[in-house]
């Protein structure tokens, strides 16, 4: 084996990086493009989530073993570095800020999906768009001038992180926007007032601390 560092490997939009269920031997890091990651289930194909550049996948399968947990495939045409196995062991074992920056990363992870978890055991649509939309104004949202906050989203993308079908977003994200506490623009999904929209997701809850 050479320390010579491997070659990208460019894939188009469309293409399946591995199949859920499939062996697997090789992780990838994304150097460019973005990867979707989902997986079957009962109401059929699930959306795990949406990765860019910098983010790393397949790695459990070397960790532990096992088939693929989900399936990968390219959304935007993707160049991905592909390690095996050994190559892999070796640079946890070589470079210590690499092994901490993936206990960090899969940590980030562990967050994410159980974030996705407490948005999807709600049964009313409107408890899941709103924490969709809290939790992406934590991650991701822009604080502006005015204390609204700008979340880089269109509205087609909240069907994927709240786990309900369009109709049902677009009927939520119509009634708050009418209500005043959101507003769709070219630049994103703008919270109005983050308070207010956590007050009537209490509501929306029967919390005992709603007025």
């Amino acid at each position: 084996m050479t320390d010579r560092p491997n070659p990208l490997l460019t894939l188009p939009a469309g293409e399946v990086i591995f199949h859920e269920g499939d062996p697997g031997d090789q992780m990838f890091v994304l150097h460019s493009g973005r990867v979707r990651l989902t997986r079957a289930g009962r109401k059929g194909v699930q959306t795990l989530s949406t990765l860019g550049p910098g983010e790393f996948f397949g790695e459990m399968s070397i960790l532990n073993n096992r088939p693929r947990s989900a399936t990968a495939e390219v959304i935007e045409e993707a160049k991905l570095l592909v390690l095996d196995a050994q190559t892999f062991e070796n640079m946890l074992v070589k470079n210590v800020e690499i092994a901490v920056r993936m206990i960090l990363r899969m940590a980030s992870r562990l967050e994410e999906a159980n974030a996705r978890v407490e948005i999807l055991t709600h049964r009313e649509p409107v408890a899941r768009v709103i924490l969709a939309l809290l939790r992406q104004a934590e991650k991701i949202g822009a604080e502006q001038a005015d204390g609204a906050v700008l979340i880089p989203l269109e509205r087609e993308d909240l069907p994927e992180l709240s786990g309900l079908n369009a109709s049902d977003v677009d009927e939520v994200m119509s009634r708050l926007t009418r209500l005043g506490i959101l507003q769709d623009g070219d630049l994103g999904i703008e919270i109005k007032d983050r308070a207010r929209l956590s007050q009537f997701l209490d509501y929306r809850q029967g919390s005992p601390e709603k007025s």
